[in-house]
């Protein structure tokens, strides 16, 4: 219950910012510019709360907080009497009408730049680059437990998160990169990692899978008991959840793996486990069970594990001046990986599960908000700019559709006929429908799966 409540409270909050700015990029522009603004309104639908403005403007919030608006003098829509003139939107030059427009994704982007630079000055933590278990492809390239990655195709990765975000769109790819590493005794090396070899049907969670690599900070070094079977010989023995494991019969254990096998090897004799309780040690004596499973004879004592949840071992910080150009880079890496990614979409190299809708971004906002302040405005930093982007794309009813529209006016010397921007809303309002109802379709299957 906590968790649901913390995303919808999280996504209120990410939402009410991002669509808050927004909307005031349009209207703060449209009022430079002289335009009479009717109404600013957070949300859509019936208004919950309303204001009258000393400037005129109705400030409202209304009943579904998916969005966003503000309206203007149109004279397309309203009777305009000539004193009202000089504030209508249509009268006002293209030029202006494309500013007013682009100022909403505009104020998105520096809405990122301002929340990147706040991430680096607050210090964000994350986990180093470093390997802790080789498989696959990675096996095969020669990677090892303690290699560092310091760069993928000659791009710099300072922690796992960029190492994931680059390593995943050359796996889309399918493009065979070369990995500088530096290994457990500081030692540089180069590895070729080829992802060519990946199936072409693999998606990207199985595209990462084939990679094989899995980082250090998710190997666990200490194991706690997170589930006891009941009826088992864990239970009958005594055992409580929350104990630490520390070896069986006087042997340290050092991985999971590590200590089924000691319990397999036992073959059904007695054993004494090592546990700390409450920051006590203790030995329990208990003797595996046998049961079969597909036919085979295993062992099993009934304990599930929780492994102790590592420490952020990185932190990306900079002072508030030089944290402004590093904003600005970051900015610039960003929208270059996102645009890739719908280019990649587009072309059918990534799942459209990629697109998501409010259920996943309130898990994610609460999440991220959990994780720390800096980590959050990362997190709002990923969701500005994808409302910029998405908001600039040539669909009709969106930021980008309306520019299309003015640029197409400013050719051919008049605006679109009414017949033909009637047809744009209804083509534009199906292709958003559709977005949306991929974008809900795609939370809900991720929701069961997961």
């Amino acid at each position: 219950m906590s968790n649901l409540l913390g995303s919808i409270w999280w996504l209120a909050v990410t939402l009410g910012l991002l669509v808050t700015f927004h909307e005031f990029g349009h209207y703060w522009v449209a009022r430079r510019f002289g335009v009479t603004v009717l109404r600013f309104s957070i949300g859509f639908g019936k208004p919950l709360w309303t204001r009258i403005g000393k400037d005129g403007t109705e400030y409202c919030i209304s009943a579904i907080p998916l969005g966003g608006y503000v309206k203007f003098l149109d004279s397309r829509e309203v009777e305009v009497s000539p004193a009202e003139r000089a504030g209508d939107f249509t009268a006002k030059p293209i030029w202006q009408r494309m500013l007013v427009v682009a100022a909403g994704p505009a104020f998105n982007l520096l809405f990122t730049v301002f929340a990147l630079w706040a991430m680096f000055v607050i210090g964000k933590p994350d986990y180093q680059p470093v390997i802790g278990r080789a498989d696959n492809l990675a096996a095969t390239a020669g990677f090892v437990a303690g290699d560092r990655i310091d760069a993928i195709a000659g791009e710099t990765v300072t922690n796992w998160t960029d190492t994931n975000l680059v390593l995943l769109g050359h796996a889309l790819d399918r493009q065979d990169v070369q990995v500088r590493v530096t290994d457990a005794q500081g030692r540089p090396a180069q590895r070729s990692l080829a992802l060519s070899k990946i199936a072409a049907d693999k998606d990207e969670f199985g595209a990462m899978r084939e990679i094989g690599l899995t980082p250090k900070f998710l190997i666990p070094s200490e194991f706690f008991v997170g589930q006891i079977g009941e009826g088992s010989a864990a239970a009958a023995a005594g055992v409580r959840t929350g104990d630490k494991l520390v070896a069986v019969d006087g042997q340290p254990i050092r991985s999971w793996d590590g200590f089924v096998e000691m319990v397999q090897a036992a073959a059904g004799k007695p054993l004494a486990l090592d546990i700390l309780r409450d920051g006590k040690a203790q030995q329990i004596a208990l003797t595996p069970r046998q049961e079969t499973e597909n036919g085979k004879t295993v062992w099993r004592i009934g304990i599930g594990y929780k492994p102790a949840e590592a420490p952020f071992d990185a932190l990306l910080r900079y002072g508030p001046l030089a944290a402004v150009p590093a904003a600005l880079r970051e900015t610039g890496n960003l929208t270059s990986k996102t645009l890739e990614m719908i280019g990649r979409m587009f072309s059918g190299k990534a799942s459209l599960q990629n697109i998501s809708g409010p259920i996943t971004i309130a898990a994610v906002a609460n999440d991220s908000a959990q994780r720390g302040v800096a980590w959050f405005c990362y997190f709002l930093a990923l969701i500005s700019l994808s409302l910029c982007i998405m908001n600039l794309l040539p669909i009709p009813i969106l930021d980008g559709g309306h520019l299309v529209y003015y640029l197409i006016e400013s050719i051919k010397g008049s605006p679109l006929s009414e017949k033909a921007l009637i047809a744009g809303q209804y083509a534009g309002l199906v292709l958003l429908a559709a977005l949306m109802g991929l974008a809900f379709y795609n939370d809900i299957v991720h929701r069961l799966l997961s």
